[in-house]
């Protein structure tokens, strides 16, 4: 392989590489703002530029290029020596950060980027410890670019990420550079709001606090959030994210790189669509009905209650009513979910109906000029649902929810155990209808709705990041995440919750549910080895400590 030397040590290179990137993939620093893997190569911030020396052609000589050079730009050769921490090129950063900073309002305290800008990272390592600029600085307007998106102009370092995103991989063409100099700034053209679904992925690409998340504005400092790798838990792009959570509560959801699923890419729907985690409406308490049919439900704070008011009911259903007990698992549920839930059904009735709950589709996929794809469908797990479902139906078929319907209209059901945990109303009338065909009506749920209203009892279901699962997405693709926060309070997990039921039918000592341990279980399932041969999991990052030194008030 092609080797080159940076600042004093070997490094192969892949051909047609360039500098910096052969320096990053081998985890050297060399500092740059303008520079994006996924954007074209404009070289205009000129903070990445190095001594190059490169060996003659015909006498393999090393020989000086005239001048420093963009490492971001100029293509890596084999035997090529460069240096990025030399006293010129060092000078060379010095001078870019004192001209970058000339006109920088440096407003830190108050900057919602702070503890994560590149400008103040590179102003500790490489900038000057007093201005020698004494004029007065060039204001700049603060815009309202989008229904997101702030602009604070005096902030923006023009490395032009934004302009280029909104030109190279939405297409959509929103932001330009007006005007020259020091005078010049990022803007949205006339009649013009930056608004395509992507729009919110320039706040992650801005190196500085230029563009900011209305959303996030002034709501936490960055130093105090938890980061916990994710999945899309809302369409079934499968898109990788990052949780950033303190204390419990979710402060935003940020892309995790992915060239495979979502390269550096998610949409607003993702980015904004996780509030209902938070909704004052979730259940957060089991309840049961009263025997009367005019009774209405009541929570009770013992959850062995109601556990043994579902045990009851599911005796009752197969002894005395001789009926059979129908599942409906609904794909917003992770593949252990499914597991959990369909082994316990299946225990109370060996010939129960497993079922794929309402799979929602809003308009059509729609593939921007740069790659990314948006899902119509928005449910992050149809397909590994009824993959473990058909694992365990035993050779039966797995019903959608039409299918659901049906079954439920002909009489041969007396129980139903209905699973939503969706961002929204999901029930149609047609469900609503086939349901009051089953006295008893066990639902596992997230947010009240129809089902809710109308069922014998009501258990408190977790949303994805309240717990670690797997989901499959469009594309088959298996993917793993971890828990963010826990669950609100008497909530628990779809997988917890039918463990405990199982426990609770056998009359024995509940177990935990542990994602890991399930996978196990499930790998040894016809058809589900998939668990341990084909699950992609999060990359394992290292924990990066503060050097700050924090001391209690």
């Amino acid at each position: 392989m092609a080797e080159l030397t940076i600042n004093g040590k070997k490094y192969p290179f892949t051909p047609g590489q360039t500098i910096l990137q052969a320096a990053l993939d081998q985890g050297i620093e060399v500092p740059h703002y303008c520079y994006h893997p996924s954007l074209s190569v404009v070289a205009n911030c000129r903070i990445c530029l190095g001594e190059v020396w490169q060996p003659n052609s015909k006498t393999g000589k090393l020989e000086p290029f005239p001048k420093l050079v963009p490492t971001c730009q100029q293509a890596a050769a084999a035997g090529m020596v460069v240096y990025t921490d030399s006293p010129k090129a060092v000078a060379n950063q010095k001078s870019v950060m004192e001209l970058l900073l000339i006109n920088h309002p440096v407003d830190c305290p108050v900057c919602d980027q702070a503890g994560e800008c590149h400008l103040q990272d590179y102003s500790y390592q490489y900038g000057r410890s007093e201005s020698r600029f004494q004029e007065a600085k060039n204001k700049q307007p603060k815009k309202d670019v989008g229904p997101n998106i702030l602009l604070y102009s005096d902030r923006c370092i023009m490395c032009t990420r934004c302009v280029r995103f909104t030109r190279e991989v939405t297409g959509t063409n929103e932001l330009m550079v007006d005007g020259r100099g020091s005078t010049e700034q990022i803007d949205i053209f006339p009649g013009m709001a930056l608004d395509n679904e992507l729009a919110g992925n320039v706040v992650d690409l801005c190196p500085v606090g230029a563009l900011l998340d209305k959303d996030f504005l002034f709501q936490q400092r960055v130093w105090f959030l938890k980061k916990t790798a994710s999945i899309d838990g809302i369409t079934a792009s499968g898109d990788n994210i990052s949780v950033e959570h303190n204390e419990g509560r979710v402060y935003r959801i940020k892309p995790r790189v992915n060239e495979a699923v979502n390269q550096w890419w998610i949409t607003d729907e993702v980015r904004y669509g996780w509030k209902f985690v938070h909704a004052d409406a979730r259940i957060t308490m089991p309840s049961i009905r009263g025997k009367e049919a005019f009774d209405v439900l009541k929570p009770v704070e013992a959850w062995r209650t109601a556990l043994a008011a579902v045990d009851s009911a599911m005796t009752t259903l197969r002894t005395v009513t001789k009926k059979n007990l129908a599942l409906l698992v609904s794909p917003m549920l992770s593949c252990e979910d499914a597991f959990h839930l369909a082994r316990y059904a299946l225990s109370v009735d060996a010939d129960a109906l497993l079922a794929v709950g309402p799979i929602p589709f809003n308009g059509e996929d729609k593939t921007f000029p740069g790659g990314f794809t948006i899902r119509a469908e928005k449910a992050p797990n149809a397909r590994g649902v009824r993959r473990v479902l058909e694992a365990l139906a035993n050779g039966k078929p797995v019903a959608n929810a039409q299918g659901f319907e049906s079954a439920l209209a002909s009489g041969s059901y007396g129980g139903a155990i209905v699973t939503g945990n969706y961002a929204s109303a999901w029930v149609t009338p047609s469900m609503a209808a086939a349901l009051k065909n089953v006295a008893t009506i066990v639902s596992i749920d997230t947010l009240p709705n129809t089902v809710t209203a109308m069922a014998t009892i009501v258990l408190p279901g977790a949303t994805w990041l309240e717990k670690a699962g797997s989901f499959e997405n469009a594309k088959s693709r298996l993917q793993s995440f971890e828990q963010a926060i826990d669950t609100v309070e008497y909530a628990r997990s779809e997988s917890q919750i039918a463990l405990d039921l199982a426990a609770a039918r056998a009359g024995k000592i509940t177990t935990n549910y542990c994602a890991n341990a399930t996978r196990t279980e499930m790998a040894k399932v016809a058809t589900l080895d998939c668990m341990a041969h084909a699950l992609h999991a999060p990359e394992q990052t290292e924990t990066v400590e503060s050097d700050m030194a924090m001391s209690q008030l």
